[in-house]
C-alpha cells in the first residue's frame, strides 16, 4: 500500500522537504508566537501534513523511520491536544537523529561515509575512518544539543527555550558544519 501511495511527483517531495526544513527553522518562534492563540492541534495538523508526504516520498529505512517516529508525535499532540507537548518536537528531532547517526555506526555504512560516498563513491580507506569519526562527533554534538533542548523544555521560560532551539542550536550546528569543512580541507591536502 505504502508504495502505490508513493507516487507523488519530485517537485511536490522536493517542496515539502523544503517547507519541513524551514517549519524546522521557524516551529520554536511559531510555538512562542502561537501558543496562546493557537490550538496544538493545529500544529499537530500542519506538520503531519508534511511529514506524512515526506514519509509518501523518500526511499529508505532511515527516511521512513524518521519520519514515523515524527508522525507518531503528531499524532499525540494531536489526539492530546496539550500546549506543553509542542516543547518537545526539538527534542524528537534531536533523539530521531542520534538514533539514525549512532545506528549507523553500529550497522551497515555510518551516514556521514553515505553522504561522502555521493560525491566520491571510490572513498579511500582513510576516507571512511574519517567519515566514521565525523559520524561519532555529529552523535556527541545531538547528545549535547538533546540534553540542553531536554532540559530548557522541562526548566526554562518559553522565551530561553525559543532563544535556544531556534537560534543558538542553528548556529552551533552552523559553527560544527563549518569546522568540519575546515578540518576536512586540511586532512584532504595531507599527501
Amino acid at each position: 500500500m505504502l508504495t502505490s501511495l508513493s507516487k507523488i511527483p519530485a517537485g511536490v517531495t522536493r517542496m515539502a522537504g523544503f517547507v519541513l526544513l524551514l517549519i524546522g527553522l521557524a516551529y520554536p518562534f511559531a510555538v512562542y508566537f502561537g501558543i496562546e492563540h493557537l490550538s496544538p492541534r493545529i500544529f499537530a495538523a500542519l506538520l503531519g501534513a508534511l511529514w506524512l508526504t515526506r514519509l509518501l516520498s523518500k526511499d529508505g529505512a532511515a527516511s521512513r523511520w524518521t519520519a514515523g517516529t515524527a508522525l507518531l508525535f503528531c499524532l499525540l499532540l494531536g489526539l492530546l491536544d496539550n500546549a506543553a507537548l509542542l516543547r518537545w518536537y526539538p527534542v524528537l528531532i534531536n533523539a530521531a537523529m542520534l538514533v539514525l547517526f549512532a545506528g549507523s555506526l553500529f550497522s551497515g555504512m555510518p551516514v556521514i561515509e553515505r553522504l561522502a560516498r555521493l560525491q566520491d563513491p571510490d572513498l579511500s580507506p582513510s576516507g571512511v575512518r574519517y567519515t566514521r569519526q565525523v559520524t561519532r562527533v555529529w552523535v556527541g554534538f545531538f547528545i549535547f544539543n538533546g540534553s540542553i533542548a531536554t532540559a530548557l523544555t522541562l526548566w526554562a521560560p518559553l522565551a530561553w527555550w525559543t532563544l535556544y532551539n531556534g537560534l543558538i542550536a542553528y548556529l552551533l550546528m552552523g559553527l560544527l558544519f563549518s569546522g568540519e569543512w575546515l578540518v576536512r580541507q586540511r586532512v584532504r591536502g595531507r599527501p
